[in-house]
């Protein structure tokens, strides 16, 4: 039962029974008028004591329901309480702005790459003596593990200097489309690939198959043009503060600095 409709209840049985009581006091009075009649006022008092007794008994039931609804409305309250709180966590963490994973990061990506829309399962070599290893069905998207503000406050100060939490998710928003272009272009046939581009492919191939990178999504830091995460100041601390974070981790690979997505522990 509701709340509020128990107490409507409730209130209309106090109404009720204060009702009953101004009959019974008109009647005691109308009695001491007309003594003749005492015995049918007499009679008609009690008639109304009873009413008022099951009207008295409803009002305890009523109280007893109302108090054991209390530490149930207690409990809901509290996981109302609880699960605000989580929404209000969630909503520290994800920035303005959250790209759809199936279309805008890819499309992102192959822009980025003058890359044709690549045609599953039609995968021809980069090199005519070594075939382009076939894409596993259902690839997996580059990570996308943004930061809460209670691990971004877990920053020391100096490093975090003036960085906010949406500049910092929106950097991981760019991170996971550079390394979405880096994917493609290790399974891109080569006749999606422009010229210029063909060099670079085998590249990431031999970077993608050291032990240190092997299985990882990763971009290069050459890679790293905006439009959030940028090789200034602010770029690279947030770079930093992703490393101490554990979201992301660095390794050099001939002349290449090679940035590599982690899941956070």
């Amino acid at each position: 039962m509701d709340i509020k409709d128990a107490g409507s209840s409730l209130d209309s049985l106090v109404s009720s029974f204060n009702t009953r009581i101004s009959e019974i006091q008109q009647l005691v009075v109308a009695r001491n008028m007309y003594p003749a009649s005492s015995v049918s006022d007499l009679s008609a008092i009690d008639s109304a004591l009873k009413v008022l007794e099951l009207q008295l008994h409803k009002i305890k039931i009523r109280m007893r329901e109302e108090t054991e609804a209390i530490p149930k409305a207690k409990k809901l309250i509290e996981a109302s309480l609880r699960q605000q709180k989580k929404l209000q966590n969630l909503s520290s963490v994800v920035p303005s702005y959250v790209p759809d994973r199936v279309t805008k990061t890819t499309d992102d990506a192959t822009k980025c790459l003058n890359l044709e829309p690549i045609v599953e399962d039609s995968f021809v070599s980069l090199k005519l003596e070594e075939p382009a290893p076939k894409e596993k069905k259902g690839r997996v998207s580059p990570p996308l593990f943004y930061i809460s503000s209670d691990e971004l406050n877990s920053v020391p100060p100096y490093m975090k200097q003036r960085i906010t939490l949406e500049k910092v998710n929106a950097a991981i928003n760019d991170m996971a489309t550079y390394a979405e272009a880096t994917s493609q272009l290790l399974t891109a046939p080569r006749k999606k690939l422009k010229e210029n581009l063909v060099e670079r492919a085998m590249e990431l191939r031999d970077i993608a198959a050291t032990e240190t990178v092997k299985g990882k999504h990763f971009f290069l830091e050459t890679d790293i043009r905006g439009p959030s995460l940028k090789l200034d100041n602010t770029g690279k601390a947030i770079l930093t503060l992703l490393r101490h974070l554990g979201r992301i981790s660095e390794t050099r690979i001939g002349h290449h600095r090679v940035i590599l997505l982690l899941r956070p522990h």
